[in-house]
């Protein structure tokens, strides 16, 4: 494994630099190694070498990291729980997984009928950093999601996984980081994209920056990049909402890289932001957990790389070794510039759901060329690709709603609210059911309440009689998942109250 060793290279190369900033603290690599060492020293005379698969409670500190790199040196993955989320959900993850140990660096252990690793309690011991053979089709991880069933869904990554995506990035001419850098990391361990935000850092060997458990996110992200003089953020699109009344303070010309992923980067508030950053480039990404993070990108620019749908900025083209289908509801390709559903082709597909055949016979088909047969993931996105090559997002096929038997694109309704919107403030459109059980739509806006006459006098005049909401709800501030996405199911809820009211 190339990034394995690379990994180990990295460590012992840059051992006097900060490798963390956690908690106003800085931790160097000789510290961070020092803990990968002692934490491989417990696994290995405490674990069966056939035990591959073990918890992880993501705390945000030193040990809890160094038990992700601990792990890969000795061959195993790490099956990430949330402390915050609750226990009955992680029991299920680790009964799903069959886990027996679990590493927690809590002061209190809260599964303490596993085999617990206390790793911030583990005693010294001289640096190892000399990693065992690993198999490449081996998982390296597995990342549990929201199943429509209400059981956690499981997406597993091999090492053949990652070692793809890091050979993919590396191959971007546009992207390359440096031992100087300074990295944000605002990510949760259990969403995928933490994966991206502290792989590539200590590969480069740079420094890394995480946000304490209760902070206020967009705060502390502020703070940071004031403060701290971040060079590298990644975050998503929906972090900007909060840090906006701030972009007049936010003048950074520190940042080298702003990359997005994990939801639809608007045009207007990209060409904000991108003011607050004079030297940053900008990177929209895209990339579902079941295709290990990034599947490719589109290099925003304010002024000459705009290109949008609907007010969301395009995702641009697939990286290396990845191939892009975009499909009709029987699985056959599409006209250019006809909407379909986007579908994924690599190396860093997941070999499938864990334990979930059912889903996995209708996410994942073959799709047949002249040049062979390819396994595809079915993203669920509704993309079309242009005549440039460059491939537009138009939403989700769980956001595309039947009103009186018409499809309706939710982001196109959001798109016309927001071109006549006077504040700046988020806007969802989301299908919601009528006291006689019929589908109609709910607009909701994110603050104060006031006067939306003007804005649906002129969504009239842009959109068919089906397409306009009916329902208009203020919420002072928009339910988030722990992975900073807006959570639709928690927005229906208050137009439940209202119904009822």
């Amino acid at each position: 494994m190339n990034f394995i060793a690379h990994l180990k290279s990295s460590i012992k190369k840059h051992s006097e630099k900060n490798a963390f900033f956690i908690g106003a603290t800085f931790y160097s690599y000789t510290d961070f190694a020092i803990e990968i060492s002692k934490i491989r020293r417990y696994i290995a005379n405490h674990v069966d070498d056939s035990e591959k698969l073990i918890g992880l409670v993501t705390n945000d500190d030193l040990q809890t990291y160094a038990s992700i790199i601990a792990l890969w040196f000795e061959g195993k993955a790490y099956v990430p729980i949330n402390p915050a989320s609750p226990i009955e959900r992680n029991i299920q993850i680790f009964d799903i997984t069959e886990v027996k140990t679990v590493i927690d660096s809590s002061e209190e252990p809260l599964y303490n009928t596993y085999h617990i690793i206390p790793s911030k309690k583990l005693q010294g011991i001289e640096v190892d950093l000399d990693y065992k053979e690993i198999n490449s089709e081996s998982l390296a991880y597995i990342l549990f999601t929201s199943g429509s069933t209400g059981h956690p869904k499981g997406v597993p990554i091999t090492f053949n996984n990652l070692e793809s995506l890091v050979d993919a990035i590396n191959a971007e001419p546009e992207f390359n980081l440096k031992p100087s850098d300074r990295c944000l990391q605002m990510f949760e361990l259990t969403f995928d994209f933490s994966v991206v935000t502290y792989l590539f850092p200590l590969l480069a060997g740079s420094c890394i920056y995480t946000i304490p458990k209760h902070a206020i996110k967009y705060f502390y992200i502020f703070k940071l990049i004031n403060e701290q003089k971040l060079t590298v953020l990644t975050m998503v699109p929906s972090i900007l909402n909060y840090l906006r009344p701030y972009f007049s303070e936010i003048n950074a010309p520190h940042v080298r890289y702003c990359s997005f992923g994990g939801g639809a980067l608007h045009d207007i508030i990209a060409k904000e932001w991108s003011a607050c950053l004079p030297n940053g480039k900008i990177f929209n990404y895209y990339g579902p957990t079941e295709f290990t993070v990034y599947s490719g990108f589109y290099p925003y620019h304010k002024d000459t790389h705009t290109k949008a749908l609907n007010g969301i900025i395009a995702i641009g083209t697939p990286q290396k070794n990845t191939k892009y289908l975009i499909v009709n509801e029987n699985n056959k390709e599409v006209p250019i510039d006809s909407v379909g559903e986007l579908c994924l082709a690599g190396p860093q597909i997941t070999p499938g759901y864990w334990k979930n055949e059912e889903k996995n016979s209708t996410s994942f088909f073959y799709y047949e060329t002249d040049g062979g047969s390819d396994r595809y993931y079915k993203t669920g996105d509704l993309c079309l690709k242009d005549s440039d090559g460059d491939y537009l997002y138009s939403g989700r096929v769980d956001f595309q709603v039947k009103i009186r038997g018409y499809r309706v694109e939710l982001a196109e309704v959001e798109y016309h609210a927001k071109t006549k919107l006077k504040k700046k403030t988020s806007v969802i459109a989301i299908d919601i059911t009528n006291a006689l059980g019929n589908s109609e739509l709910g607009l909701a806006i994110e603050g104060d309440a006031f006067n939306t006459d003007y804005i649906m006098d002129y969504m009239k005049t842009k959109m068919a009689d089906y397409m306009m909401p009916r329902h208009i709800c203020f919420i002072k501030e928009f339910p988030h998942s722990i992975n900073g996405k807006i959570d639709r199911n928690k927005l229906r809820t208050h137009f439940k109250s209202l119904n009822k009211a």
